[in-house]
């Protein structure tokens, strides 16, 4: 296995190995290779330290949802790791999103700067983008996963499904909300994952399904379901409300009847979309859940994106992924290495900046529970002040953080 080292400077950034300017802790495990870790090993391996990423997956996840980026911050950290005008060109421009009737007729247009963001790109897209920003500097390991975390002096001994075992400085959980890297550091996921009523289902149900709408996407609700067809998140997306379900996260075939059983006797052209679930050529079922934790770090490892303040669907996800990894690996150089003093910068940073996500509740927005949410949400899309209103607040929310430059010498951060 190869561990990687930045040999060339970026943009401006020192890029002498962190070795030779005795930092300590420069060997680091990231578990997920998604967004939040690929972006942390961007930062990292830029400074010269050795990075590892072990992925679950047996390889990159192409094309999936779309993400956004909202506001300064987030476009400013994209610019900092020299990828903005990259993802500009790879963004998918978000589209409207037609609210219809049973018969197809318009209720509401949710805007595409609303779905949307400033920039919008396909999660795969993105994922790619880091990891070919990444793979000649990091090690990559795909199809294999943490079985076991034993922290030592100096270290983290850390255990596999299927390599050999190895030690590492630090590990990093970047696995999503299900984090495994919790589970074994913290504890199980009922103790810091609530479940918030609702799941959704992503599907690829292959081309022929028009929307109907001209442009965009089209969307449908009954009270407690939604079911939407075309635009940039996916080419069929669902909600609906549910109690807990029981059934593997890695089953598709029992995703498809779960979903099957749940818009049984759906208006609109749920019938036809249901039709084609049997050949679809991707899906992806998942709860809609929040992640409560009060801290990012035990001992030698941390949290870092939705495994730490992930909240589904919420809308800030991909934007705090990459801020947190931007302040993450930043905290870490500016310490050299002191991990105590780095994770509790960190969490003061993201633990105010995260509560966005803490807040909000997607499930109930996209599929209310009765006609009248229903309609109460259409005209809210109705009412441009009420629109602005909404769009100010995601902004603000967005750009409420004091983003260091952690381009200054090691030892010091200063405030953007």
């Amino acid at each position: 296995m190869r561990a990687g080292g930045c040999q060339r400077a970026v943009d401006g950034l020192s890029m002498v190995p962190a070795m030779l300017r005795g930092m300590k802790n420069s060997n680091v495990l990231i578990s997920g290779a998604s967004i939040a870790g690929p972006a942390l090993a961007h930062w990292l391996s830029r400074h010269g330290c050795a990075v590892t990423v072990v992925e679950k997956a047996p390889a990159l996840r192409a094309g999936g949802q779309a993400v956004d980026f909202k506001g300064s911050a987030h476009l400013t950290v994209l610019e900092r790791m020299g990828i903005l005008a990259e993802v500009r060109r790879r963004e998918t421009g978000g589209t409207d999103q037609t609210v219809v009737d049973a018969d197809g007729r318009t209720l509401a247009v949710i805007p595409g700067e609303f779905t949307g963001g400033d920039l919008e790109i396909l999660r795969g897209d993105l994922a790619a983008l880091l990891y070919e920003r990444t793979a000649a500097d990091c090690e990559y390991v795909f199809g294999d996963s943490i079985t076991s975390l034993t922290e030592a002096a100096g270290g983290v001994h850390v255990t596999f499904e299927r390599g050999a075992p190895r030690t590492f400085d630090l590990v990093v959980g970047a696995d999503g909300i299900h984090s495994n890297v919790r589970r074994l550091a913290f504890g199980p996921e009922s103790d810091y994952v609530r479940f918030l009523g609702h799941y959704y289902a992503l599907a690829d149900l292959g081309a022929g399904l028009d929307p109907g709408t001209g442009s965009g996407g089209a969307m449908y609700n009954e009270p407690g379901r939604m079911a939407a067809l075309g635009g940039s998140k996916s080419p069929a997306f669902f909600v609906f409300a549910s109690g807990p379900l029981d059934y593997d996260r890695y089953d598709t075939e029992a995703q498809k009847r779960i979903l099957a059983e749940v818009y049984r006797g759906a208006g609109w052209r749920v019938p036809e979309l249901l039709a084609a679930l049997p050949g679809a050529r991707d899906l992806y079922l998942d709860s809609i859940s929040k992640v409560e934790i009060d801290r990012y770090a035990e001992g030698r490892v941390v949290l870092l994106g939705d495994a730490a303040y992930g909240n589904t669907l919420g809308g800030f996800g991909t934007g705090l992924a990459v801020v947190g990894a931007y302040v993450l690996a930043g905290e870490l150089i500016a310490a050299g290495g002191d991990h105590r003093t780095a994770f509790r910068r960190y969490e003061e940073v993201l633990h105010r900046y995260a509560k966005v996500a803490r807040s909000a509740s997607a499930g109930s927005f996209l599929a209310p529970a009765t006609r009248r949410g229903i309609g109460m949400r259409n005209r809210m899309f109705r009412h441009r002040f009420l629109l602005r209103m909404m769009l100010k607040a995601t902004d603000w929310f967005a750009t409420d953080v004091e983003l260091p430059d952690y381009t200054a010498a090691p030892g010091s951060s200063v405030t953007a």
